[in-house]
């Protein structure tokens, strides 16, 4: 990699282009998932606009482009070098916190809160002893809290998002007379800047689904689940629907698009299992219900897109759901699918308003079967929601969503509270508060529990030995690069 000495830039209304790190902890290969495809359509807006970009990756890294560079980093001493070069840091995810120097760092640091990770977890977690949820639930949290301490631009997926984040901001001393008196409106701090759709149409290169699979002809009825299966979804409520439906409707097939996801260290989760096993008993799987073992390749999505007849996002009652932002609902916004879905988050909201489908209740089964039916077999209505997509659909081009994140860029600024002296000092005060980081053998033993639960022992001991490498000065090797 060659090194830098990019300083941090001050707002000088120059279009002079940055030198900008886009830096996420998901997965950069051809079956990418949500984070990685953001990251990457991020990357590609700035590089449009005449800025050096460099994504980066601290996971496995299979893919290139020649807009940008892409590389992998393994170590903090990859990560400096990428610290030194960079005029402007974005990023998500646990980036910052598995570096903790980024927090030191005086360069422009933009913080992507488009996925609300310390709400997932208090969801994910339900099935680990309650030491480890504890743990686990306040290192979110407090990661959370040190990347809102540290930000100095902040971008989230909605309004309701937005309203969300002032809150933790407020209380973490973000909001206060230096931040304020700078922009009475906060936009310059933090600002909307969703997840998105491409211009240009899906296009068909293969049959995907009808004919295909096994079990699906070529008449079928598709309702797809576009996406992983997580432990905040309800896909067993969806299935149950599905078991009414097909009595009626015997043609009708559910499609999981993904069941293996494409990070090595997300393990399948409890939900996953539990939808397999609930179709196993109700004899609907191979026949009414189907489940694809790997991850579609990002740019073989639109034949699956494109053999469905709606899609389908389901998902329980609870706070993770209120402040979501369902990126599969973006794919069926960009092939015209009618939708089906769940009241109580920003999407189902949009469905019901601009009438793209049919929203129902948390848990409703009967309702869910009636709404899946309507879609699917009243086939005036289904082609007034599909019309109704169509329309909405460029509102989330990725150059009109990422319009907010694209602007600051053009003149990146130190947020002005983080260089006020009066008002870091009183934030320190407030990080002092908040996180004490645990030293000695009891922190390590915490680090190396938490590894060994995101990825087993295969992570803890990679982890160790790239921690052993950079303080010996020795290269630890990885993956290969892109």
């Amino acid at each position: 990699m060659t090194t830098g000495t990019g300083r941090a830039p001050q707002a000088t209304g120059s279009t002079v282009g940055s030198r900008i790190a886009v830096a996420t902890a998901d997965t950069l290969k051809p079956q990418m998932a949500g984070p990685a495809i953001r990251a990457w359509q991020i990357a590609t807006s700035l590089a449009a606009e005449g800025h050096d970009v460099r994504l980066v990756t601290t996971s496995e890294c299979l893919i290139d482009s020649p807009d940008f560079d892409v590389r992998q980093v393994l170590d903090e001493a990859g990560a400096r070098e990428i610290e030194a070069w960079c005029d402007v840091l974005f990023f998500q995810g646990n980036v910052l916190d598995d570096y903790p120097f980024l927090h030191r760092t005086e360069k422009v640091v933009i913080v992507d809160l488009y996925d609300p990770f310390h709400l997932e977890q208090l969801e994910q977690t339900r099935e680990h002893d309650i030491e480890t949820r504890r743990l686990v639930v306040g290192n979110a949290v407090a990661d959370a809290n040190r990347q809102c301490l540290r930000g100095d631009f902040f971008v989230c997926a909605s309004e309701k998002q937005r309203d969300f984040w002032l809150g933790h901001l407020a209380a973490l001393g973000r909001l206060n007379t230096v931040t304020y008196d700078h922009d009475v409106t906060l936009r310059s701090l933090i600002d909307i800047a969703p997840f998105g759709i491409g211009t240009e149409p899906p296009q068909r290169t293969r049959r995907a689904l009808k004919g295909v699979v096994e079990g699906i002809s070529t008449d079928d009825k598709v309702v797809l689940w576009g996406g992983g299966i997580y432990n905040w979804f309800d896909p067993l409520t969806l299935i149950r629907a599905i078991d009414v439906l097909r009595h009626r409707r015997d043609d009708v097939r559910l499609f999981f698009l993904g069941m293996q996801h494409p990070h090595p260290h997300v393990p399948e989760m409890r939900m996953s299992f539990a939808a397999r096993e609930l179709a196993r008993e109700l004899g609907l799987t191979g026949k009414h219900v189907f489940f694809n073992e790997e991850w579609v390749r990002y740019d073989d999505r639109s034949n699956y897109l494109l053999d469905a007849d709606a899609g389908v996002s389901t998902h329980l009652d609870h706070v993770e759901t209120a402040f979501s932002f369902r990126t599969r609902m973006l794919d069926y916004l960009w092939a015209s699918l009618p939708m089906v879905c769940t009241r109580g988050d920003v999407f189902a909201s949009l469905v019901e308003q601009r009438e793209l489908g049919v929203a129902v209740d948390a848990g409703d089964v009967e309702g869910l079967a009636a709404a899946l039916e309507r879609v699917l077999y009243d086939p005036a209505f289904a082609q007034q929601c599909r019309e109704n997509v169509a329309g909405v659909a460029p509102e989330f081009y990725w150059d009109r969503v990422l319009a907010p994140l694209v602007a600051f860029c053009r003149a990146p600024q130190r947020s002005p509270d983080l260089l006020d002296d009066y008002a870091r000092r009183r934030l320190a005060q407030s990080a002092a508060q908040l996180y004490r980081p645990k030293r000695g053998l009891r922190r390590e033993l915490e680090i190396a529990r938490e590894h060994v639960r995101d990825g087993g022992v295969q992570k803890l001991v990679h982890k160790a030995a790239s921690r052993l490498a950079y303080r010996t000065g020795r290269k630890q090797p990885g993956p290969p690069q892109a």
